[in-house]
């Protein structure tokens, strides 16, 4: 089928989150068989789990998240993953820099599949709940999208 890894900074918020909501829309969507994963350009959480705000506000919405572990980004991602979606700007030129030049993943921002949402996903970390919660509206939009998108792929 596909498989995908998310992007962020330290891989504690909005990266686990858009994980374990597409494992969940996916799953509703009946897609099976697709490889979803999340990581950091940064290693300042590795192994840790996602911030407790971000467990707190994807349990509201139906999604368990707090068995997931930060993890960075490794060379062989580039080669394992067919997309690589970055949730900001930085993290995509990040990624640009360390994708090796015979990458085989296709490069994507989080929102490029939102219908209503355009940009970064901003980094909630140092706001209140809130920011999560309007992380997540963003996060289950452009999912919906992927899915689309990965719908249409599986067509051609």
């Amino acid at each position: 089928m596909a498989s995908i890894l998310f992007v962020c900074l330290g891989n504690i918020c909005r990266s686990p989150t858009a994980e374990g909501l597409l494992r969940k829309q996916a799953a509703d969507a009946g897609l099976a068989g697709i490889v979803i994963d999340s990581a950091g350009t940064g290693d300042w959480h590795v192994g840790h789990p996602p911030d407790r705000r971000a467990i707190a506000a994807a349990k509201r919405r139906g999604t368990e998240i707090s068995h997931l572990r930060a993890r960075q980004v490794e060379r062989d991602d580039f080669y394992r993953f067919d997309f690589i979606i970055a949730m900001d700007r930085s993290n995509y030129r990040a990624l640009e820099a360390l994708a090796p030049p015979d990458a085989s993943a296709q490069l994507s921002m989080m929102l490029d599949f939102s219908s209503h949402h355009q940009g970064d996903v901003p980094d909630p970390y140092f706001g209140g709940t809130d920011g999560f919660e309007a992380v997540l509206d963003m996060l289950e939009t452009a999912n919906r999208g992927l899915i689309a998108h990965l719908r249409a792929k599986m067509r051609s």
